[in-house]
């Protein structure tokens, strides 16, 4: 199973994720939202030498279905180019912002970045909406299962505070927290 976080957020929550991951030997896929790594490039090397992930979030997390195919598609290059800029690479992964699900004009403008999939999710415990942690962790453990996609966020206290125990509690389930490429090379 995979754990993906949308990045964005205090860098103080995103090391506290990473601290959590290290504690309980587990890897993430961590998509990024452009203007944060751009903001903060060092999250992007610190989160790659820890055996994590980065993928694009797009560039600043517009509601991507409202969007043309030519905005859709700058958002997704400018994510790409602060991914290269922070780490080199713009990762194998991308996920749409503002939606669980890609249509055919954010799946054609994230192959004319270079990204062959659109990453979707089938956990959502909405811990962007700040429930508290007893509710992301109830919802996540509720629904996750071999071979889920689990969708977090960094910038989020409740998130963070839910970590170590939803961690735990996979771990007593055998189930592995693994990057992306990891849970789909497998």
């Amino acid at each position: 199973m995979a754990l993906t976080f949308h990045g964005a957020g205090d860098p103080s929550l995103t090391e506290r994720v990473l601290r959590a991951c290290a504690d309980h030997d587990a890897h993430i896929t961590v998509f990024a939202v452009g203007k944060w790594l751009a903001a903060k490039p060092a999250l992007g090397t610190q989160i790659l030498a820890a055996g994590h992930e980065l993928g694009n979030h797009t560039w600043s997390h517009q509601q991507m279905p409202a969007l043309s195919a030519r905005a859709a598609g700058e958002e997704i290059r400018r994510g790409a180019d602060a991914l290269r800029e922070a780490t080199g690479s713009a990762g194998w992964w991308f996920r749409p912002s503002g939606t669980p699900h890609s249509t055919a004009t954010i799946r054609a403008a994230a192959s004319r970045s270079g990204y062959l999939r659109c990453v979707s999710y089938d956990v959502d415990p909405q811990d962007y909406r700040d429930p508290g942690s007893a509710q992301v962790v109830s919802r996540t453990l509720a629904k996750v299962r071999p071979g889920s996609i689990v969708s977090l966020h960094l910038g989020h206290l409740g998130t963070v505070e839910a970590l170590p125990q939803i961690l735990a509690v996979l771990a007593a389930r055998k189930l592995v927290p693994a990057t992306l490429s990891r849970l789909l090379r497998d």
